[in-house]
């Protein structure tokens, strides 16, 4: 917690994005470091004068503790790199966030199994059939289902995944308080998908506006925490488009769903089908080319169901990162002993694997 209060310090200025996350990291042991360095210092991290120069003005001006409790007071959790619910799939792009804010159910951002599902704001009366008729059976069979809570497409797939009972995952560009969700009149959908096991998150800090410029930022979240990216209707113009094209650049399908020649908001999806898009006329289209088609089965199997309060905190700690049994002792306050003797039956009974060094990671 002490280090994510640095995290969200750093993040209250416009200028550190994730390239410059990156450098701080890399050249500081901590942030707290990084925070308090002077500005030699910062310019020895590879930040440039200017930026270096508004760094030491900025940070002089915010309250990091006052910003923490503004994250606890509006209930939203901060998750970094190092997170085991940080999106396994977005730790591959080249310029993952080094933060993300949440609402919600932050384990829902730990799936594998997700699709992004992007759209014009415009639907029109046949994309309102197609929405519903594809995402209820993705949704129910167990994959999330990713969108930037927009108006049309994206609210449509937002809510066809909750009524199948499914997750989904809203991504802002924008700030994640009440005050900050736009269009302001999804602040109603956005609570439900907190609610409702879901989750809604944005690299932005609270109380960021919806520029223009966020918004292909927010895209290369959209894409890069899904296995591929589904655009249903969108002109040649749209920022679906924007998405569609990260998500090949970062070696993510892209699929479409055909539609009327005649209809500009068809244009977009049937020009990805000519450059080599999946075609998408049913759910299974989607997983037979991802092959998901058991991924109720996989993620049942996946599962690890705790027999003691002791195995309990130190799964919600392991992840498929391994970890050093120290770190298990300090993140789950238990005495050494008693995490010692866990992990060896854990480990008997299949929960976790040994990989030597005293090195721990979930075994599924």
């Amino acid at each position: 917690m002490e280090n994510l209060k640095f995290y969200n310090a750093f993040n209250q200025i416009p200028q550190v994005g994730s390239v410059r996350f990156s450098k701080l990291l890399s050249y500081f042991p901590d942030l707290e470091q990084a925070w308090c360095a002077p500005l030699s210092e910062l310019l020895a991290a590879g930040i440039e004068q200017p930026i270096a120069e508004i760094l030491a003005i900025k940070r002089a001006q915010i309250d990091v503790d006052g910003e923490m409790e503004k994250i606890a007071r509006f209930g939203v959790q901060i998750i970094i790199e190092t997170d085991p619910n940080y999106p396994p799939l977005l730790k591959q792009i080249h310029n993952p966030p080094a933060l993300l804010y949440v609402r919600g159910d932050p384990k829902t951002l730990a799936s594998e199994f997700s699709l992004a599902v992007v759209g014009t704001r415009r639907i029109s009366a046949y994309g309102k059939q197609v929405v519903p008729h594809l995402i209820r059976d993705l949704a129910a069979s167990g994959i999330s289902i990713v969108s930037g809570l927009a108006l049309g497409v994206d609210e449509l797939a937002h809510r066809s995944a909750l009524d199948a009972n499914g997750k989904t995952v809203a991504v802002l560009g924008c700030g994640i308080d009440d005050g900050s969700i736009y269009p302001s009149s999804n602040r109603v959908i956005a609570q439900r998908i907190a609610n409702g096991g879901g989750a809604v998150i944005s690299e932005l800090p609270l109380g960021a506006a919806p520029l223009k410029m966020h918004f292909p930022h927010r895209n290369r979240i959209i894409s890069g925490m899904s296995l591929g990216t589904l655009v249903v209707e969108a002109d040649l113009g749209s920022g679906s488009l924007i998405t569609a094209r990260l998500a090949l650049e970062q070696n993510r399908q892209v699929f479409a769903v055909p539609g009327h020649i005649f209809n500009q908001y068809s244009a977009g999806p049937n020009n990805l089908l000519k450059l080599g898009a999946k075609a998408v006329t049913a759910a299974s289209d989607i997983t037979e080319e991802l092959n998901l088609n058991l991924v109720t089965e996989q993620l049942a199997a996946r599962e690890v169901i705790p027999s003691t309060p002791t195995e309990e905190k130190l799964l919600n700690i392991l992840s498929n990162e391994p970890q050093h049994i120290d770190l298990l002792i300090k993140g789950s306050g238990l005495p050494a002993s008693d995490v010692s003797a866990a992990l060896t039956m854990m480990e008997i009974k299949g929960k976790v694997r040994n990989l030597g060094a005293m090195q721990y990671v979930k075994a599924r």
